[in-house]
């Protein structure tokens, strides 16, 4: 059997990446990885600290690779440690060397960048201000492109982020085939 393709799911907050990555694992019968910063604020009942970041991403990658055995020909990843990455550019000035170790160590074969065209959504603690999701996006697309990474913008209401998907990774009933 070959190994599952893992799919990162990107973008500023409130714009749809955890709809969508949940939505793509019930589509494609298959799993996702949630976003672990959502349970580290939860947990910790405060937002991170720069110092936490490394744990933050390291945290992400762990469950990926925890999450691989269920997959079946897709890993949906509902964000990635490059998105670690551009909130300590946003938050903390920087990045610092163990977390750019990490983001450039661990690929992904499908980046699919959710567009923030969505009905900004505030999410208790972990949000940040909606104006944040500019400067957010700005600096995303500097990382992607300073690192070559192609990806798929997807936008739109549900249906035609599904479409768009599709488009890229086929449909459900031509991969059985």
């Amino acid at each position: 059997m070959t190994r599952p393709l893992r799919v990162a799911i990107v973008g500023s907050a409130s714009s749809g990446k955890t709809t969508l990555a949940a939505r793509l694992a019930q589509h494609y019968r298959t799993v996702w990885v949630p976003e672990y910063l959502r349970e580290f604020v939860d947990t910790e009942a405060r937002l991170p600290l720069s110092s936490d970041q490394i744990h933050i991403a390291r945290t992400q990658v762990a469950r990926e690779q925890a999450a691989l055995p269920q997959a079946r020909r897709f890993l949906f990843c509902d964000t990635t440690p490059l998105m670690t990455a551009v909130y300590s550019r946003h938050y903390f000035g920087g990045i610092d060397s163990e977390l750019a170790a990490l983001v450039a160590s661990h690929r992904y074969d499908v980046t699919l960048l959710c567009a923030p065209d969505l009905p900004w959504v505030p999410d208790g603690l972990m949000r940040e201000p909606e104006d944040a999701s500019g400067p957010v996006s700005a600096l995303l697309l500097e990382e992607l492109a300073a690192r070559g990474i192609a990806y798929t913008l997807v936008s739109g209401a549900p249906e035609q982020r599904l479409a768009k998907v599709e488009q890229v990774l086929g449909s459900p009933a031509t991969l059985a085939g």
